[in-house]
Order: structure tokens, then C-alpha cells, then sequence
């Protein structure tokens, strides 16, 4: 069996004169909450159109779930919130879930079970027969939540599933994606709430002008750390014989920014720099978030 709940290989796709996936390949391991993210214009809603089977890559392959992407198999086993969502207005909520669960493929017996669960769980329960005219937006993303999640697919992916909502419904939506995880259920999950990806995610993507500038396990991303060293005489020479290529320097300033993976790295560069008589006047250790990450990643593509 495919390990991958989504593999894909040397994606691309333009638009006319518009290159906006350019050899994009993904793995998104089964059962982890994999974040997808890039600032805007960068691919992202067109990668997972693709994954969604409502786009055709220009090249390369895409499976789900192992089959192809779109192909009937692998939309029945996809639950998807989209960002921009337009709801039956008519409908009553529970009416709204039923109708749903219909289009999934539930029986009568599934849907009475698994609609009241729904509601309760996004916390609609009290508004089950109000129509979704009268939802706030917040409210609305809550009930295409519970469509998502309806049929108890293997997948779920969700675009900005926070992003109308306040910080107790951010929190409720957090939690949820614990439980599906726990559950088992594969979460793909698009969202420019930096901290909540960093919350919640196992492994991240990064995706800027159509290519993806970093991607794999988050905290292994996140674990590199940029030292700032203040150094003597001869540090130019010291550094190209130990192979480090810093990431900015400021020689008038004496001053050079390096990575580091670990308190062990940072111990033998300075021990490096030291031992060859070069005087350290001054360390500074800077640990990433994943906004340090996604900015340095937007900038270094945009230049």
C-alpha cells in the first residue's frame, strides 16, 4: 500500500502566460496534519485544485490515497472545506449535513448518527434547525466543518479553516484536528495563521512563485538556529578553511550570521574559529518560528 495520503511529482501548470506551479513535488505521509503554505500568489490554491481533481496539472502525476487525483475513488475519500464557501442559504443546518451526507453516500441510519454528532462537535448543536441565512460567517465555517468531516473520510483537507473565526473557535478547530489526527484521519491543512500551523502541524510545505523552497518533518525545520558572531582578525579565512558560508556578514563590523542544527554545531564552530586563533568577542543565538522561516524563505525567492 501507498505509505503517502498524497504524492506528487513534478507538478506544473500555467494559465496562459502565468507559470504558477513549477515542478512541484509533495508527500504527505498518512495519519500526520501536513501544513501547506506560501504568501499569496505563490501556487498554493492551484496545487490543491489539483489534488481536488478540479484542475489538471500541465505535467506530472498526483495520487491520493493511491489513485489518481479526481478520479472517482479518490473524491469519495476526501473531505474539503474551502476557503471561499457558498452555502445552501435555504437550508436548516441539520437539513444542510443530511443533504450532504446524501451526496456521500450515507444511509438513512449513518446520517441520523452521524449529523447531531456533527453539530455537537463544531458547536451548532442549540442552531440545528435555523437556516444558515442567519449564520454569521464564523457560524458557516463552523457547519462546512461538519460537512467536511460528515462521511468520516481519510482525508480531510482544509483551506483557512480558522480565518472567521474568534480565538475560542480557533481553539475548538485546533482541537478537532488533534482528534483527527489521533483518529488516524490524514489533515492537509492550508492557512496563513502562521501559529496555528505551527500548533498543530507534523510536517510543513512551503511554496513561494510555484516551486516549493522548503518542506519535512517541522521540527527539524524549525530546530536550525542563526548565530550572529562578532569576531577578530583573520575570521574571513577561518571561515572559508572550515567550508561555513554565512548567511550574511558585515566584515567592516566584524560581524558574521551563520546556521546551526544544534548547541552541538554552535559548540564546534566556535571551537573551530577559536582553535584557530581567531578571537570571539561576542555570541548571539536566535532560534526560528515558522514566521522567521516563511519570511526568510518569501524574501530569499523574491529576489
Amino acid at each position: 500500500m501507498d505509505q503517502a495520503a498524497i504524492h506528487a511529482t513534478g507538478l506544473h501548470k500555467s494559465f496562459g502566460e502565468t507559470h504558477a506551479v513549477r515542478g512541484v513535488d509533495l508527500s504527505v505521509p498518512r495519519g500526520e496534519v501536513f501544513g501547506f503554505l506560501g504568501p499569496n500568489g505563490a501556487g498554493k490554491s492551484t496545487v490543491v485544485k489539483i489534488i481536488l481533481g478540479l484542475v489538471k496539472a500541465g505535467a506530472g502525476d498526483v495520487t491520493v490515497l493511491g489513485h489518481p487525483a479526481g478520479s472517482l475513488a479518490a473524491r469519495r475519500q476526501i473531505g474539503f472545506l474551502p476557503e471561499t464557501f457558498r452555502f445552501h442559504q435555504w437550508m436548516h443546518a441539520s437539513e444542510f449535513l443530511d443533504f450532504h451526507g446524501r451526496l456521500a453516500g450515507l444511509d438513512r441510519d449513518a446520517r441520523g448518527r452521524r449529523v447531531p454528532e456533527m453539530l455537537e462537535l463544531v458547536g451548532l448543536a442549540q442552531r440545528r434547525r435555523d437556516r444558515l441565512s442567519t449564520f454569521s460567517k464564523g457560524m458557516l465555517q463552523r457547519i462546512g466543518l461538519a460537512q467536511a468531516l460528515l462521511a468520516e473520510p481519510p482525508l480531510v483537507v482544509l483551506d483557512e479553516p480558522t480565518s472567521a473565526l474568534d480565538p475560542i473557535g480557533r481553539r475548538d478547530v485546533r482541537d478537532i484536528i488533534r482528534a483527527l489526527r489521533a483518529a488516524g484521519t490524514t489533515v492537509f491543512l492550508n492557512s496563513h495563521l502562521l501559529s496555528e500551523v505551527e500548533q498543530v502541524c507534523d510536517q510543513v510545505a512551503i511554496i513561494n512563485r510555484g516551486r516549493v523552497v522548503a518542506a519535512g518533518d517541522l521540527r527539524q525545520l524549525l530546530a536550525a538556529r542563526e548565530v550572529e558572531l562578532r569576531l577578530g582578525e583573520g575570521a574571513d579565512a577561518a571561515l572559508r578553511a572550515a567550508g561555513l558560508q554565512p548567511l550574511a556578514a558585515q566584515p567592516d563590523d566584524c560581524r558574521y550570521t551563520l546556521t546551526a542544527s544544534s548547541d552541538e554545531e554552535i559548540a564546534r564552530i566556535t571551537a573551530h574559529i577559536a582553535g584557530a586563533g581567531v578571537s570571539i568577542y561576542e555570541v548571539q543565538v536566535r532560534s526560528n518560528s515558522l514566521e522567521d522561516l516563511f519570511v526568510r524563505l518569501a524574501d530569499s525567492t523574491d529576489q
